[in-house]
This record gives structure tokens, sequence and C-alpha cells, in this order.
């Protein structure tokens, strides 16, 4: 057992340039591990919420509140507790907090610390940070979903799905996966540039959307991918995340760049013509997070073919996953450590979703850092998927990077199988 000594709170940046929450969790025995919280531009309506200070200062978004609630309120708590209770650790930050949502000390302050509690565990225990949560478990390599088109709220909601992504459903290794990503993201881009298109890149790295219809899109990624000498859906399939909460609300959805408006119905009935046409092998997010009932539907009509993951309908929360599985709405779910708040609360719904047969996927989020927790979380808890964003921008790069490094040890590949379908 080592106890923490020392609890250190820091301002430092995301790749978006906004200021976020770093943590330092100091160990009696000299070892620390450290943990930055990241930020979404897309939220759930009911993920824990960030705390950050308002005011004309950084347009609001400085986060000196929740530094303060680290130093003042969290690390006095923590003092002398034994690192390696993660789950003791974690229910007191939730019971310090009080709310539902870690409105008071911030889901900022709450995962940055829950983090760096994880990493220090590990450095104590002489481990990386995915060995020390296997536990001794055989653990797989998880199948990468990468960006090669950013859109939504991640590039001016330029067209209206948020992510077209590419999932080299015929790679037998990590490193094939990501050298046939690296093929087709280089190809999409010459595509662009030689119809003018080339307009730079959206906040995750993927090229940035210069298209006339969300259809044009997905027309152009699958070029691209022939263009980089692979089948369609044999070798490389595609991952969308429509993110319809952006643009959809009680049952009506508004397709800013086509100019319509859709019923629940129909809006379903657009992304299973999708499914027809285009090789797709997962969709998030398909309807709104107040959809239930179409998501339901939805997940009847077509689950059975494709992937359908909940974001934010599920927000990373057990009860939500569990009864989502009650209502067989969704087969997948999207698993973000800030989202949560903590590391025990994303590892409950993982649970959840692993107990019901569900996929999982571990994902960054559009604000990121050199942070690379994620990676471990998803090779460690054997979730099967990663989704980092792009490929390109360093913050992107150094997770696929130290996935890379993982993989020299020798683990498994879980490949397509990792898929929910």
């Amino acid at each position: 057992m080592n106890k923490i000594s020392e609890v250190v709170a820091r301002r430092v940046w995301d790749s978006r340039g906004w200021p976020t929450v770093e943590v330092e969790v100091r160990l009696a025995g000299g070892r620390s591990g450290r943990g930055i919280a990241p930020a979404g531009a897309s939220r759930g309506l009911h993920e824990a919420v960030e705390l950050r200070d308002g005011g004309p200062a950084l347009s609001g978004k400085g986060v000196s509140r929740a530094l303060a609630a680290v130093r003042e309120t969290i690390a006095p708590a923590l003092i002398g507790h034994d690192v390696a209770d993660q789950e003791g650790i974690d229910r007191l930050m939730v019971a310090l907090d009080g709310t539902p949502n870690r409105a008071h000390l911030g889901g900022n302050a709450l995962a940055a610390t829950s983090m760096a509690t994880l990493f220090a565990a590990a450095a104590d225990a002489g481990l990386p940070l995915w060995k020390y949560l296997a536990g001794g478990k055989a653990v797989d390599l998880p199948l990468p979903q990468i960006q090669i088109f950013g859109g939504g709220a991640h590039a001016g909601r330029r067209i209206d799905i948020q992510d077209l992504m590419v999932i080299a459903v015929g790679a037998k290794s990590f490193d094939r996966a990501l050298e046939m990503t690296c093929d087709v993201y280089h190809a999409a881009g010459a595509l662009m540039a030689e119809r003018g298109q080339l307009q730079g890149i959206a906040d995750e790295g993927g090229w940035w959307p210069a298209f006339a219809s969300n259809e044009e899109a997905l027309d152009t990624l699958v070029k691209a991918i022939e263009r980089a000498g692979f089948v369609p859906g044999e070798d490389v399939a595609i991952a969308l995340d429509i993110a319809a909460s952006e643009f959809g609300e009680n049952g009506r959805y508004r397709l800013a760049l086509e100019g319509r408006e859709l019923d629940s119905d129909a809006m379903s009935q657009m992304l299973a013509g999708w499914i027809d046409r285009y090789p797709i092998v997962s969709i998030e997010d398909p309807l709104a997070e107040d959809d239930a009932k179409g998501l339901a539907a939805f997940t009847r009509a077509v689950g059975a073919r494709v992937q359908i993951v909940g974001d934010d309908f599920l927000v990373t929360n057990a009860a939500r996953v569990e009864a989502a599985v009650e209502a067989k709405a969704c087969n997948a779910v999207l698993l973000k450590p800030n989202q949560a708040g903590t590391v025990t609360e994303l590892r409950a719904a993982l649970r959840a979703a692993q107990a019901a047969g569900w996929g999982s996927i571990v994902s960054a989020r559009s604000g990121e850092t050199e942070d690379v927790a994620i990676v471990h979380l998803a090779t460690g808890l054997n979730a099967g998927q990663l989704k980092v964003g792009s490929f390109a921008r360093s913050e992107r790069m150094a997770k696929w990077n130290e996935a890379v490094r993982i993989a020299e040890t020798g683990l498994p590949f879980r490949g397509k199988a990792a898929l929910a379908h």
C-alpha cells in the first residue's frame, strides 16, 4: 500500500487552445501520476459538466474554479488515502461533489484527479497502465475508428454528420490498420485537392468538409477507399457519428446543409438508405438523446446489420446503459472518462454493456491533449474499440503512437470481431 502525499492541480491547454485541468497525484514513496481533462464540443444533456469560470476573461472558459475545487476540497480529502483504492477515491469525490452531474466541483476536476490517481497506482505497481488495468487477464488491442472528414460541431456545422470515419475491417494487426487508414486519409485529401475543395482540417484532424451534401461526403469517402487500393466494405468500412442531438429535438431533425426537416421515422429511413448504399458498419447517435423510442425502432430495424452506438444517449452511465439494454435501444456504448466524471463510473458502464453482449468503444473528445490514458483504458479494460479522432494532429497521433508501443508487447489484435453486430 502506498498513500497519497500530495495532489497538485495546474492549468494546461487543450488542442483548441483553451485552458483545461491537469492533476498530479504524488505518493509517499516518490512515484506519481498525471491526468488531464479533455473537453467536448458536443455534449449530452446528462453528462458530467465542466466547471468553467464564466466572465469575459478567456471567453468564460477559464478553469480557476475547477483548480480551486481540486486544491481546496479534493486534495485535503485524498491525502493519506491508499492510491490503489480507485473505487473508494472516486466514490469520495462523487460524495464531495454532491450533485448528479458533478456541477459543484466540476466533471473536469474529478476526471483529471481520477485519471491521475489511476496512473499513480500503476506507477506504484511498476506496471504500464494497460497492464495494471488488465490485472493479469488476457486482453486484446482495440479496433481503431479513425476520422477522415470532420463535420457537425467539429467543423462549423459545414455538414450535418459530425464524423465520417473508417474502420480497417480487413486488417490482421493494429499496425496494418493504421497503415491502411493512412492511405485512405491521404487519398481523401488528394481527391479534395483535385476538386478545389481542400480547405484545411477540422477540430479532430479530419479534412474540412467542403461538400454540397451529406451524401457527397459519403461518396467521396468511398472513392478515397478505392483510390487507396482497397475494396469498400471488405478491406475498409465506414463508421459514422451522426451526433443527431446537435440538430434534432422533440422528434424533429433539421438538416441545415440540405435545408430540410425530417421527423424521426424519416430520419431513420434516410440512415437506413445510407446503410443500403454505402459500406457502413457502425453508426453513433443516429437519433437524438430525447428520441428513445425512435432509437429503439432504428435498432430493431438495422441493429443486426450495423453497430449502433449510444453516446449522448448513454453518457457513459451504467444505469442508462442498463435501461437501453432493456429497451433494446443501441447495441454498443461509447465510453468517455470525463463524460462520467470518474474511472469507476466508466468501468461500471463498460461492465453493463459487456454483460449485455454489447460492443464498447473508448473515445477521445474534440478538445484533447497529449494525455494517452484512453489508449490504456481501451486496451487494459478489453473494450475492443478505440476512437481517437483523425490520423493527423499531434494530440491524436500521440494516442495512436502509444497504441503502437503497446502492440510491441505482442498482444493479439481484436480486429473486426470487436464490432457489435
